[in-house]
């Protein structure tokens, strides 16, 4: 079966480089798929695989014209969604985009979970996305806080996480307060450096747009019209998730990102942020998005990382 392409930009772009993505939908439909001339062709007399290669090639042109180039994640995405029959999944891979103001592209789901994680801040107050490292939960949570406060739709952008790990305390590392916690918050800072330039984000420090603050800090605190991200939260303990929760004001949105295989709490203490997934389902205005080393999107090896202590475990 062969299908035509008009234009060779998008061929070259479907293909990927040196062929890559044809690899990786030949791995996804068990067939060969190569070029012939401006033809995608698949090595398949099976109707059902020719239905889905002609369906998955039509979905990826959508998403290349709405400038999202292929890769393993999308492609694995989509014909997931098309061997279940779920054309929500699709609509929502199709439809989930984060434009940040003065970023030079566009950030994409990578697959249906980042997709209704991304929906999810969108409708909801408080969005917990809860998954190991490497799914993007703290990346996609920045992106959008940057899309609402370069957009001017929200005031302020508030980063936080607990900063006493494996029996480290702040008070014996050098510096001031920002320079202590600095430290603890640089993936936050990572995820920024990436999506806009360096001076984008020393502007809104020095206004006062984004604060950086210790956890212990926000007690008292009412935050409006202010996006606040709680990282590392399953190193929160029950109380201290309880304060953070109730600090939100008029106007605010909040993320809380962790990953509850990796606690550094004493033994004896409680995560918060198992103690609230389990208190707090059933409320409206809070969605749980949940990721697996499926949704991993480092380097390869971190998935069969992932996956190998869960086997053991």
């Amino acid at each position: 079966m062969a299908i035509v392409l008009e234009d060779n930009t998008i061929l070259h772009d479907l293909c990927g480089v040196n062929d890559r993505n044809l690899r990786y939908i030949e791995g996804v439909l068990g067939s060969r798929v190569h070029t012939r001339g401006n033809q995608l062709v698949l090595d398949s007399p099976k109707s059902q695989d020719q239905r889905v290669f002609r369906e998955l090639i039509g979905e990826l042109q959508t998403h290349l014209k709405n400038g999202h180039a292929p890769d393993r994640d999308l492609i694995h995405g989509i014909y997931r969604s098309l061997h279940e029959g779920n054309d929500t999944e699709l609509a929502l891979l199709r439809r989930t985009v984060l434009n940040v103001p003065g970023s030079s592209t566009k950030v994409f789901p990578r697959g249906t979970n980042q997709a209704s994680y991304i929906e999810s801040m969108t409708g909801k107050d408080i969005v917990f996305g809860v998954g190991p490292a490497g799914t993007g939960k703290t990346f996609l949570a920045i992106a959008y806080a940057l899309q609402e406060i370069l957009s001017k739709r929200m005031r302020k952008l508030v980063l936080t996480r607990p900063v006493v790990e494996a029996g480290e305390s702040l008070g014996f590392l050098p510096g001031d307060l920002a320079q202590k916690i600095n430290p603890y918050l640089r993936p936050l800072y990572d995820a920024m450096d990436i999506l806009v330039p360096y001076e984008t984000v020393s502007r809104l420090e020095e206004n006062r747009i984004i604060e950086i603050a210790p956890l212990a800090y926000m007690r008292g605190r009412s935050l409006s019209n202010a996006f606040i991200i709680l990282d590392e939260a399953q190193n929160t303990t029950v109380e201290q998730m309880k304060m953070f929760l109730t600090r939100l004001g008029e106007g605010s949105k909040a993320v809380i990102t962790g990953d509850i295989t990796q606690i550094d709490l004493p033994v004896k203490k409680k995560s918060g942020l198992v103690d609230a997934v389990n208190v707090l389902v059933g409320i409206d205005e809070i969605a749980f998005s949940y990721f697996t080393a499926h949704d991993v999107v480092r380097h390869p090896v971190v998935k069969k990382i992932i996956q190998a202590y869960e086997t053991q475990g």
